[in-house]
């Protein structure tokens, strides 16, 4: 199992090349070259550290950093798992130990924009659709949560 940590400074290299290799090699399948390049032209390690000063940033380490998922409250941002890492658990650990700070600061749900790719992940968490929108990096589910 992985180890879940608050992103250090110098994980940013790391991270935004987990990005970048998962929009690639995943996310690819259900969106264009041209949008996937706009993704990964916007997680660079300027902007994932840039990001951190905002949000709570957390990585899984497991030889290696395997995952990353950020929140701000209640909100869920940038949750990525690498290919070699996927179906172990470490998107869903990820997702719960966040959704447990959200619970600790008195949150009752959460919400997500997920991509085409996301979508069925979120829904296997318990998450619901709430609505879609287009955003510059193409279809966006809005889904939601309830904490206990």
């Amino acid at each position: 199992m992985a180890t879940i940590r608050q992103l250090q400074h110098a994980d940013a290299p790391a991270v935004a090349a987990l990005i970048e290799r998962c929009l690639r090699e995943v996310n690819s399948r259900d969106y264009p070259a041209e949008i996937i390049e706009r993704m990964c032209a916007h997680f660079t390690e300027h902007r994932i550290r840039e990001l951190a000063t905002r949000r709570e940033v957390f990585v899984a380490e497991a030889d290696g950093i395997v995952g990353t998922v950020s929140r701000d409250g209640n909100k869920v941002y940038t949750m990525f798992v690498h290919l070699r890492a996927a179906g172990r658990g470490i998107g869903r650990a990820l997702m719960r130990h966040i959704e447990a700070l959200a619970v600790s600061d008195g949150y009752d749900h959460m919400e997500t924009g997920a991509s085409i790719t996301a979508h069925a992940f979120y829904h296997r968490l318990g998450y619901v659709d709430v609505r879609s929108t287009d955003t510059d990096f193409g279809l966006n589910h809005i889904l939601r949560r309830n904490l206990p």
